[in-house]
């Protein structure tokens, strides 16, 4: 726009070829770009916001699928480090910031000069050029092709596992994390990867597998209490074997009651409390269960039955 008159004349040439091509693929368009256009055909009172058949917004996949490995999802940064620029000969020297874009234009609209909007226009034309791009990578991602993810990098795949799950393939979700487990994933990103296979083990009925991952998983300081539970679970729904539920009751017990006096934090202190007390039912319902000749029901017993020490008073 050359004026704010001519606002009016460009939304209703916009109206048109969004009515011609109905689909948009924007990069936080969802969130800023789109609903600010519908709030200005709004306000014309005369041109009717146009109805789109899709919008693709792909920052939202492309946080999914990279944020773990490149902290930044900027369009730029994908362009490096995904779409790798350098070898494509990409490059955007001398670009403009984009937080400059709307001084440049501000500063024209006062009768500046028209020279800087040149730069402008060149970065939305590498901004169309990186989205075309990023859309043909991420659609090679999500294709159906066999062992397509042989050379991803493991991040990118325990991504493409969330991703995947968002989307419902289940499938598609569980061989992407297991095979990220097996390149191998930094030790602050394992032990999440691990509870969501096992999550998505026992979702499709493989009880068996999961109870094997929990096992792993059972010692590790943070994640083991979650992993005595499901265990627990386990042997108490599908192995029907109540003894060992009992045990793995008792390790959570015990595992809660050791990080209750450690923990300084008072809010974790009274979160803990409440797993205890969470456990501890789960335990005496356990026992009720337990067969009258197992060690764990003869223990209880025999503790019910010892006579109590009789107090000294001084």
């Amino acid at each position: 726009m050359r004026d704010f008159a001519e606002e009016h004349s460009l939304l209703q040439e916009l109206s048109q070829r969004v009515a011609d091509r109905p689909v948009l693929v924007t990069f936080n368009g969802k969130s800023f770009d789109w609903p600010l256009l519908e709030n200005r055909f709004t306000m014309t009172r005369s041109i009717a916001v146009p109805k789109l058949s899709a919008h693709l917004d792909l920052l939202h996949p492309a946080r999914a699928l990279w944020k773990l490995r490149l902290g930044s999802v900027r369009l730029v940064e994908l362009e490096r480090h995904v779409l790798d620029a350098p070898r494509l000969g990409w490059h955007r020297e001398n670009d403009v910031s984009s937080a400059l874009i709307p001084q440049f234009y501000f500063d024209y609209l006062r009768g500046g000069p028209a020279e800087p909007l040149a730069g402008v226009v060149r970065h939305n034309q590498m901004d169309l050029r990186g989205l075309a791009a990023l859309f043909c990578k991420m659609n090679e991602l999500l294709s159906e092709v066999p062992n397509a993810a042989n050379e991803i990098e493991s991040l990118d795949l325990f991504g493409l596992s969330r991703f995947l799950q968002r989307r419902g393939e289940d499938d598609r979700a569980h061989s992407a994390c297991a095979k990220a487990l097996a390149i191998g994933l930094p030790a602050e990103i394992r032990p999440k990867a691990r509870r969501e296979l096992a999550m998505m083990a026992k979702r499709r009925g493989q009880h068996a597998d999961a109870a094997a991952i929990w096992l792993e998983i059972a010692a590790d300081p943070h994640d083991g209490v979650h992993a005595c539970e499901q265990l627990a679970i386990y042997y108490e729904r599908q192995a029907r074997d109540m003894v060992k539920a009992v045990q793995f009751a008792k390790l959570a017990i015990a595992t809660l009651g050791r990080r209750r006096a450690d923990s300084r934090d008072p809010f974790l202190t009274a979160r803990f409390a409440r797993l205890e007390h969470k456990f501890l039912r789960q335990l005496a319902r356990l026992e009720k269960r337990t067969p009258p000749s197992s060690p764990e029901r003869s223990q209880r017993a025999q503790a019910v039955a010892a006579p109590k020490a009789t107090p000294v008073l001084w």
